[in-house]
């Protein structure tokens, strides 16, 4: 996510609007070679603009390719990555949730045994942490 796209160099600028004019390929083409072949005139396109230097130039043809991607934008797009956070979001954000701490307090007496050390470090966290809790001198 971009809270500043106004720190970002011109050449990143770019290449986001690269990356997603390839995205939205992918989405339109199902069958590989189509979408290689539409991928090589999209590289043609950005390759022949590569030698510009006016800065003023450079912004038109930035914008004029944000508005052509607007407008050829694939409104069904097909392609979600698993971990990704946005607006799309992916399938598997957040997928592994970490089990609280009192779930320990419900393993079988056996289970806990494999580890002494740590359930001792931890019945003595826990009852300071009681302590701490009714300690009434903290008001």
């Amino acid at each position: 996510m971009n809270f500043a796209p106004e720190l970002r160099t011109h050449a990143q600028k770019v290449c986001s609007l690269y990356k997603r004019a390839l995205r939205n390929l992918e989405s339109y083409h199902v069958a590989r070679f189509v979408v290689r072949y539409h991928q090589v005139l999209l590289r043609n396109e950005f390759d022949m603009n590569q030698c510009i230097t006016d800065p003023k130039e450079q912004r038109r043809l930035l914008w004029l390719g944000e508005h052509e991607l607007f407008l050829k934008k694939n409104p069904f797009q097909c392609a979600k990555f698993a971990k990704s956070y946005g607006i799309a979001g992916g399938v598997a954000v957040e997928r592994e949730v970490d089990p609280p701490d009192w779930v320990l307090d419900y393993w079988h007496p056996l289970e806990k045994a494999r580890y002494p050390s740590y359930f001792a470090c931890r019945e003595h966290r826990k009852n300071d942490y009681i302590k701490h809790w009714n300690d009434d001198s903290l008001l």
